[in-house]
């Protein structure tokens, strides 16, 4: 059976509702935190179908501070290079920008809330275009694309929301993933920055979340099921292994 491998900074940030879909398509889901466990070995042995780099609280570029990310980069690097699928979600989407040579750094405003993204051509044209309507957005740095990358999405605070490089490896700088009844976790997990952030509020994040969560679960999961049918087939890729009942 085939592996997904999920590197997790934190306990709440993880794979939500595409979990659901790995796993409906028959894929073994394997989390590995990035604090705790050798993930640099386990990778590099198991080789998983994919691997996706998780969403977390520190900078790309703090590889002194947190020398586990100069690890993660140099997987990814090497998964990039041997054209091994690799998705990134937000600090997933900074770390696969730096590891490929790109800059990451403090953007303009910190966009915490619910808003839309706004789609490239290429975006419209690709799985992207299932996710319509309001995404999570939480963080406060950004990136330059990397060399060869095709912009996929943008908001007026924040131009580079998504990236693809050739059709294995996806940047997504928002939160396609979350689900709804896990709000409380990051409401609490993150309650100091949302203490520091002007205009942003436990209150607010919670009812938006109300309103606008029940409907991105379905698109997330079709989003994820386009993703993983545009890779090429033949070599063992997702599109090979649907269920036979899919």
């Amino acid at each position: 059976m085939a592996e997904i491998i999920a590197i997790r900074h934190v306990a709440f940030e993880d794979l939500g509702s595409f979990e659901d879909v790995l796993e409906r398509r028959g894929f073994t889901v394997t989390y590995l935190d990035a604090a705790r466990d050798p993930i640099a070995r386990l990778v590099r042995d198991r080789d998983p179908e994919l691997l996706v780099v998780l969403g977390g609280p520190i900078g790309a570029y703090e590889d002194d501070l947190y020398p586990v990310l100069g690890v993660e980069k140099t997987l990814i690097r090497e998964r990039v290079s041997s054209g091994r699928p690799v998705l990134g979600i937000c600090l997933g989407a900074q770390l696969i920008a730096a590891a490929l040579g790109s800059r990451v750094y403090p953007g303009p405003v910190k966009e915490i809330g619910w808003a839309p993204v706004t789609l490239s051509a290429a975006g419209a044209g690709s799985a992207l275009a299932e996710l319509t309507g309001p995404m999570l957005h939480w963080h406060g740095d950004t990136f330059d694309l990397p060399a060869g990358a095709t912009h996929l999405a943008s908001t007026p605070d924040c131009r580079n929301q998504a990236f693809a490089i050739g059709a294995h490896v996806l940047g997504l700088q928002f939160h396609p993933e979350v689900r709804g009844e896990a709000i409380e976790s990051w409401l609490i997990g993150h309650a100091a920055e949302i203490g520091i952030t002007p205009g942003v509020s436990v209150e607010n994040l919670r009812a938006d979340t109300g309103r606008y969560a029940p409907a991105l679960g379905d698109r997330s999961q079709r989003f994820l099921d386009r993703w993983l049918d545009s890779w090429p087939s033949g070599s063992g890729s997702p599109a090979d292994l649907r269920l036979a009942s899919g």
